[in-house]
């Protein structure tokens, strides 16, 4: 009468339950240890760790990698779920495998039994063959996972605005497998002049490649070319033009940094992922595209068959026509980045433009300019901003009894513990000496702001940032950086900072949070994605100190249009529309003399409030001016 031993499963881990006719301590130990040792082993795809009847641990893992490696990168999870006694020395365990063959729930799963007989000297050896791993599989076939990509989701932007989605693509270059070697110059001439790339170096490319390769010359969107491109390209010898589907912005440029590019999977990506990426897969390299790649890849379809040598192929084991990728809301407006990007196109050095709606905190724009050489600018920059900063040192004053015509002192220059604060290159002489601070906030007098350092505090000054949103940490979806305004600084650092310097920085982002909290009369919390698989939201520190008020706020934005009608940004008086409110700074960095500046100008056009940088300003914050200007017009135009 054959015996059993029950495993029951108790949540992921095996609990053996022994029946009443287990092994007498006289007969030696029962085969669950060995059974138990060998699933792990086969989980890892190295069995080193078990004893096998005529065959050694070496032959074995041999013949394991074999038989799996049609499903690599990934391995199974296996566990014992039965144990039979077949006679006194030899038993049979039932393994259940679990192949987690793609991102979706649904698995691949089945049993496979393995015998095991009791040694001379009481211990447990298996029986390892094929079916051990596949009860269908023969010694010289495997078992081979094979998978056709879904759709990626696209990346939405505001009222549902496809921002980057799959785009029909031609792959172009030469095959040089159709081509001897005294062909490859000539072909390589011909592709370069028809595609007008640089014909040197795409000839030494070819060249260099091995004698079976495909050499990519370029990428092109297909409803970017004639209808003819795929057979004019023909025409060269060896060159074709591949079809191809790839996940695309809508133009080369548009927002790169943030969205990212989607590429083929690095091997680093590859070992990262757990088993759920393989050579060839295409997945998100950067961006969001990278941040989000499992909720926008989906999972894959997938079918699991048996493979012979000679690669005949069974019927499906198992098939699965996967889950396309979800798409990612943000909340960019395409119209406002790709008018934000167009202004900054010309400017040489780093630069970036954020725009935020104040009634909703939405970010529409996150743009960098080419001097930026894909960095994210925007987002993660950390400047000193200067005159810009004056925002806050003059909500610190009002909170410590200042008013706009409250008279200040506004020398040329004034020195601190050694270091002398001077104003701006230009600053107009008419309003040196005693002006009011609407005045000194218009012209952005440094030295008036420097003179009220000793009744402002630092903590006072630190406190007034955050409640403008400056250094305080908000959940937008994606890394960002909202400056830091240091709650401790004494004498000269103090000083510096009163007028956005010493350890004073911000990211054009957090500017814009502050030009939108004044806006809308409370501090306020962006938001750029969208996602109920992101696991952020827009929510801030509980311990952040108290926003600006309604009443604080209406003061600020007084000020801030006494700067365009009166001061140093009237560039901006005759955008055309709502009022425009701004305030503008310079923020010298390097040890040259004179030194190089930063640019800022933060401005307030209706509900949308846009911060503009340039890292290289020259000796005044015109440049950023009249960028925004560009910037504003194009919108309003």
């Amino acid at each position: 009468m054959v015996k059993h031993r029950l495993i029951a499963a108790a949540v992921s881990v095996s609990v053996l339950a022994l029946s009443l006719s287990a092994c007498s301590p006289e007969e030696g130990p029962g085969p669950e240890a060995a059974a138990e040792t060998l699933a792990a082993g086969l989980s890892a795809l190295d069995v080193t760790g078990s004893a096998f009847v005529d065959s050694s641990v070496e032959a074995v893992n041999g013949m394991l990698e074999h038989l799996v490696s049609g499903m690599a990168p990934l391995k199974p999870s296996v566990t014992v779920t039965k144990i039979e006694d077949v006679s006194d020395s030899q038993a049979a365990a039932t393994l259940h495998y679990v192949w987690d063959v793609n991102a979706a729930a649904e698995d691949y799963s089945y049993d496979a039994t393995v015998l095991l007989d009791r040694g001379e000297d009481n211990t447990w050896q298996a029986r390892f063959t094929s079916t051990t791993v596949h009860p269908e599989l023969d010694p010289t076939e495997r078992l081979l996972r094979t998978t056709a990509p879904v759709r990626r989701g696209d990346i939405l932007g505001a009222g549902g605005a496809v921002l980057m989605a799959d785009r029909a693509v031609w792959h172009v270059g030469i095959d040089k497998v159709w081509l001897t070697e005294k062909e490859y110059a000539s072909s390589a001439f011909y592709l370069s002049q028809y595609l007008n790339i640089d014909t040197d170096a795409f000839t030494a490319k070819v060249r260099a490649a091995g004698p079976k390769d495909f050499v990519e010359a370029v990428t092109v969107r297909q409803d970017s070319v004639p209808a003819n491109f795929e057979s004019e390209i023909a025409t060269v010898p060896g060159a074709a033009a591949l079809p191809e589907v790839r996940s695309l912005a809508q133009s080369g440029s548009f927002a790169g940094a943030l969205l990212g590019s989607v590429g083929e999977a690095t091997p680093e990506l590859i070992e990262q992922s757990g088993g759920s990426l393989a050579a060839g897969d295409q997945t998100g390299l950067s961006g969001l595209q990278r941040e989000y790649d499992t909720q926008l890849r989906g999972a894959d379809a997938v079918t699991v068959q048996i493979a012979t040598a000679d690669n005949v192929r069974s019927a499906p084991l198992f098939e699965t026509a996967g889950e396309a990728g979800k798409p990612l809301q943000t909340t960019l407006n395409a119209g406002i980045q790709t008018q934000a990007e167009s202004a900054l196109k010309d400017e040489p050095s780093a630069a970036a433009l954020v725009a935020i709606q104040p009634s909703t905190g939405n970010i529409l724009a996150a743009a960098n300019g080419p001097g930026s050489g894909g960095a994210q600018t925007a987002l993660l920059g950390q400047f000193a901003p200067g005159s810009a900063f004056q925002l806050a040192t003059a909500l610190a004053m009002l909170r410590t009894g200042a008013a706009p015509d409250t008279e200040v002192s506004c020398p040329a220059d004034v020195t601190v513990d050694g270091r002398t604060f001077a104003n701006p290159a230009g600053y107009p002489s008419g309003y040196l000496g005693g002006i009011t601070l609407a005045e000194a906030f218009a012209q952005s007098c440094d030295t008036a702001f420097v003179n009220a350092r000793d009744s402002v505090s630092q903590s006072d000054l630190s406190a007034a940032g955050a409640g403008l949103g400056l250094g305080v940490d908000s959940a937008i979806g994606t890394p960002a950086y909202f400056g830091s305004v240091p709650e401790t600084a004494d004498g000269a650092l103090h000083a510096a900072s009163m007028i956005g310097q010493g350890e004073v920085l911000v990211s054009p982002l957090a500017l814009a949070v502050a030009g939108a909290s004044v806006a809308k009369g409370e501090r306020v919390s962006p938001a750029l994605v969208s996602s109920a698989d992101s696991g952020t939201d827009s929510t801030q520190s509980p311990q952040a100190p108290a926003p600006v008020t309604a009443e604080e706020a209406g003061t600020l934005r007084e000020l801030m249009r006494g700067v365009v009608t009166d001061g140093s940004a009237q560039l901006l008086e005759d955008v055309p529309g709502n009022p425009v409110l701004a305030k503008n700074g310079a923020a010298g960095f390097g040890g040259e003399t004179p030194p190089r500046t930063h640019a800022w100008v933060v401005a307030v056009h209706g509900d949308l409030a846009v911060a503009l940088f340039i890292e290289r300003g020259e000796t005044a914050p015109a440049p950023a001016e009249t960028l925004m200007k560009t910037f504003l017009d194009a919108l309003t135009g």
